[in-house]
């Protein structure tokens, strides 16, 4: 059977743009697809709807050999057997609860009761959560779904059509240049999943040219931040300023432990956030991968 050429889509962060510029995958000897998924959909291919988000994504399948969406959902999508999680890294991304700069919303206490945009089972619905229950009980954490997934609730947020929203990366930098006041930080983890079956030293490659990525953006952030137009539909590029974005997700070459794993489904289970509380049944050593860069 023919090797097939392993398939990149770069996921609302820098580091696959810049080793694509750079011809870091090319160096390593990675024989490769690289697919831009934003702009040739119009944002379209971030789901769109009520309650249909990360999760749900890996449920349907994605296409890509290699993915990310926030940890906690990697950790149970791996474990319900929708791919392989990978263990020998994960990436941290900016987040933050962002009102309209007029809000009388200054302080999280205020958020009690408050509809707070997120999208499903993704990043957002958890880093809410996590940064909010210092300050109220669970019940008066008010989040709402119906508004979709990243650039829809971002519209509804920036058109002053809801009261709160929860953005990340990208987005995140963007509501903070238009002047949307940032009510508390919620950065979370994220987590990579291999789909299918690639190559192991095909991962090994793809990763290592990351790594390179990585170093780059540390030292000459500016350099990059362009990158992130090429994840927006071209409808907002008049409004952004992305001289003034910082890098976004940085990516954190430690292992993703079995203390992780396990600590991260305690804390899904303890808050009812999967029906049934169904986790998946695969354990740390059949739902994670460790491959070593």
């Amino acid at each position: 059977m023919a090797k097939h050429k392993f398939l990149i889509q770069p996921h609302f962060r820098l580091h696959e743009w810049v080793a694509e510029e750079k011809g870091y995958f090319a160096a390593e000897g990675l024989d490769y697809d690289f697919q831009e998924t934003v702009q040739s959909t119009d944002g379209k291919v971030h789901a769109q709807g009520d309650k249909v988000g990360a999760m749900q994504s890996f449920e349907k399948g994605r296409e890509s050999d290699i993915s990310c969406a926030c940890h906690w959902t990697v950790n149970v999508a791996a474990a319900k057997g929708h791919g392989k999680l990978y263990g020998d890294a994960y990436s941290v991304s900016p987040c933050g609860i962002f009102v309209p700069r007029d809000s009388k919303i200054t302080s999280p206490e205020q958020l009690a009761g408050v509809p707070i945009s997120v999208g499903y089972q993704s990043g957002s619905h958890y880093a809410t959560i996590q940064a909010l229950e210092q300050y109220m009980p669970l019940d008066q954490i008010n989040l709402s779904y119906k508004e979709g997934m990243l650039f829809a609730r971002m519209d509804m947020l920036f058109a002053g059509q809801i009261p709160a929203c929860t953005l990340f990366s990208g987005p995140y930098y963007f509501a903070e240049q238009l002047g949307f006041r940032k009510v508390i930080d919620c950065t979370f983890m994220m987590a990579t999943m291999i789909t299918g079956e690639p190559e192991p030293d095909d991962v090994r490659k793809f990763f290592r040219a990351l790594k390179r990525a990585q170093r780059d953006i540390d030292l000459r952030p500016e350099l990059y931040t362009h990158f992130y137009k090429n994840e927006f539909p071209k409808r907002y590029h008049d409004r952004m300023d992305t001289r003034r974005w910082g890098p976004g997700e940085r990516i954190v070459f430690e292992p993703y432990s079995q203390d992780i794993f396990e600590e991260s489904r305690d804390w899904i289970r303890e808050r009812g956030i999967f029906e049934g509380n169904d986790l998946g049944a695969k354990a740390y050593d059949s739902a994670v991968v460790r491959l070593a860069v």
